[in-house]
């Protein structure tokens, strides 16, 4: 019988990738004692039965590691411990030492955790069946081979909203402002705001600027011309063919990402470190050189 009043721990990572085997071992050898591992497995592999156990995931990777194990934990409400183990890490709040650091937290019950919305995305056409996904980062409809401008109406609660002629079409949470909303032009939000961005890919038009609506609204979007490699990705990881008789609907998912907070950094210092927002220009220095 394990502690009772010990954390109760899922671990998720890819053992084939780098270093990530040995990391965990690692960190498994460090937490004896003092938190109760229930399972270290790939996300796919953890039952219902486990996660219903979790008191946390940690998570060990990039941030589409996180990305794909929230999506598996969105109706579970288990708070994920991102740690960083890839490029950018901008999802994952912790890296190893920092993990370690912060454990007695754990064990203390001094835990802040972050409530992120999260996008249901839903695919119906008339031959094919239904095809229902969650979204932490985002839908992107992206116009594919062979390459052809694509041509999407876009509708808000019902309402048109707007044509939009181009590459495709992002809707992001705020979670995902800062990935592929933001190397489009899209505006950077604060994860902890309840709202959808709408971003055009390289529209055939000035003035289809981004645009941020409601966290209740429903999108929906309907194909007018479309290619035959036109597709649904969500977070970049799962994706769908899209035909021109499909409607793809996106609103607010009823559960809620949830991310364990690391109290050494705030969402700005992320910001700023990890994408070098808001850096000062590079100014000539004062000093003359001599010789």
């Amino acid at each position: 019988m394990g502690d009772s009043n010990l954390p109760k721990l899922v671990i998720f990572g890819d053992a084939t990738k780098g270093h990530v085997a040995e990391i965990i071992a690692e960190f498994l050898d460090f937490a004896k004692g003092k938190a109760e591992v229930l399972a270290s497995c790939g996300i796919e592999d953890c039952t219902v039965d486990i996660l219903q156990e979790a008191d946390f995931a940690v998570v060990f990777g990039g941030d589409g590691s996180i990305t794909s194990a929230a999506r598996h934990l969105s109706q579970m409400n288990v708070p994920v411990i991102g740690v960083n183990l890839g490029k950018l890490g901008y999802l994952a709040e912790f890296n190893v030492d920092e993990l370690k650091e912060f454990f007695p937290s754990l064990t203390s019950g001094k835990v802040r955790i972050d409530k992120r919305m999260m996008l249901a995305c839903t695919i119906s056409g008339k031959e094919k069946a239904e095809f229902c996904s969650v979204a932490i980062n985002d839908v992107v409809i992206t116009s594919g081979p062979p390459f052809k401008m694509i041509e999407l109406k876009i509708s808000v609660d019902g309402q048109p909203l707007a044509g939009c002629i181009g590459d495709g079409l992002i809707i992001s949470t705020p979670t995902g402002s800062t990935a592929y909303n933001l190397s489009a032009g899209g505006p950077i939000l604060s994860p902890k705001m309840e709202a959808m961005v709408i971003t055009a890919i390289c529209p055939h038009s000035l003035s289809f600027r981004p645009i941020v609506i409601n966290a209740e609204s429903t999108v929906e979007v309907f194909g007018v011309r479309v290619n035959e490699g036109t597709t649904v990705s969500i977070d970049g990881q799962v994706s769908r063919k899209l035909s021109i008789d499909d409607v793809v609907r996106i609103e607010r998912h009823k559960g809620d990402f949830l991310v364990v907070s690391n109290p050494l950094r705030t969402q700005w210092d992320t910001l700023a470190t990890k994408l070098s927002w808001a850096e000062k220009p590079k100014y000539k220095s004062d000093s003359t050189p001599t010789g």
